[in-house]
C-alpha cells in the first residue's frame, strides 16, 4: 500500500532514518524540518528512486506553518495516512539553571507541535478516510526521568526537566489519541528511544553497565519500530509505548 507520510525532524537522525525506511517500503514522504532535508532526500533516492518526496522548511511551533504543511502535503501527494511526530529539542540543564525560554522551547517543540499536527491530520483527512497511523517519538526520559549521561569533563548532561516533562506528556497524549479514535481506523502509538546516536546526544558519554545491550542505539534501530507502527498490518496495535532502549529500562 502506497501511503503518504509526514515526518517531522526529518533532516537527519531518527526522523531522517524513519523517512528513508518508509520510502523504502514504497510510501510517499513529506519531510518537515527547520533546516534543509537534502541529505535525507539523497538517501531516499538511493533506496527508492521513484519515491515521491516533498520538503517543508519552517518552525513547527507555528500552527499556521503546520496547517500549511498538511494542506500542501494533501495537494501535492494526494492524502495523509501516516504522521511521525519526531522533531524535538532537549535542554540539558538542571532545574536550578532552567529558564522559561528553555522550558517553553522544549514543551512547544516536543508536545505542542505534535498536538498541532495530530489535529490538522486527523481533521478532516484521517477521519474522512477512516484510516490513519500516528507515531509519536517520545523517550525513556518520559518514563524514567532520563538516561544518566555526562559531557566530557563535567558531571552534567542528563536530559533536563523540560524534556522529561514534555516526553512524559507526549506518552499520555498518545494514549488519549488512541482511545479517542480507536473506532475510526486510526491508531496512535509511541516509540520511546533510549540513548541513540543523534545530534541531541553528540558529545555525551553514557555508562552502559546497567544496559543489557551495551552500545548506543542507532537511528535505524528506532526507524524499524516506526516502520511497524506505520504499516497497514499494525491495525490491531494502538496505545503502545515501545521502548527501543537496549534494555536500560528492564526492572
Amino acid at each position: 500500500m502506497n501511503q503518504v507520510a509526514i515526518v517531522t525532524g526529518a533532516a537527519g537522525g531518527i526522523g531522517g532514518a524513519s523517512a528513508v525506511r518508509l520510502a523504502e517500503d514504497g510510501n510517499s514522504i513529506s519531510l518537515v524540518d527547520i533546516k534543509s532535508c537534502e541529505n535525507t532526500i539523497r538517501k531516499i533516492r538511493e533506496v527508492n528512486p521513484e519515491a515521491k518526496v516533498i520538503e517543508h522548511i519552517g518552525d513547527i511551533r507555528d500552527q499556521s506553518f503546520v496547517n500549511d504543511v498538511v494542506s500542501n502535503t494533501v495537494s501535492e501527494l494526494g492524502s495523509i495516512e501516516v504522521l511521525v511526530n519526531n522533531a524535538g529539542t532537549c535542554g540539558r540543564v538542571d532545574i536550578e539553571e532552567m529558564t522559561d525560554d528553555i522550558w517553553d522551547r522544549d514543551l512547544d517543540t516536543n508536545l505542542k507541535a505534535a498536538y498541532y499536527f495530530v489535529k490538522a491530520c486527523v481533521y478532516p483527512h484521517m477521519i474522512d478516510k477512516q484510516y490513519g497511523r500516528i507515531i509519536n517519538i517520545s523517550s525513556v526520559s518520559g518514563i524514567n526521568g532520563g538516561v544518566l549521561s555526562n559531557k566530557e569533563g563535567t558531571k552534567k548532561g542528563r536530559s533536563g526537566p523540560a524534556y522529561a516533562a514534555s516526553k512524559g506528556a507526549l506518552i499520555a497524549f498518545t494514549k488519549w489519541v488512541a482511545k479517542e479514535f480507536g473506532d475510526t481506523g486510526i491508531t496512535c502509538n509511541s516509540v520511546a528511544p533510549g540513548a541513540t546516536e543523534t545530534e541531541i546526544t553528540e558529545g555525551l558519554n553514557y555508562n552502559f553497565d546497567q544496559q543489557v545491550i551495551k552500545r548506543m542505539g542507532q537511528p535505524e534501530d528506532i526507524a524499524e519500530a516506526v516502520r511497524y507502527f506505520a504499516s497497514p498490518n499494525s491495525g490491531y496495535t494502538t496505545s503502545q509505548i515501545l521502548k527501543v532502549d537496549g534494555g536500560v529500562s528492564i526492572g
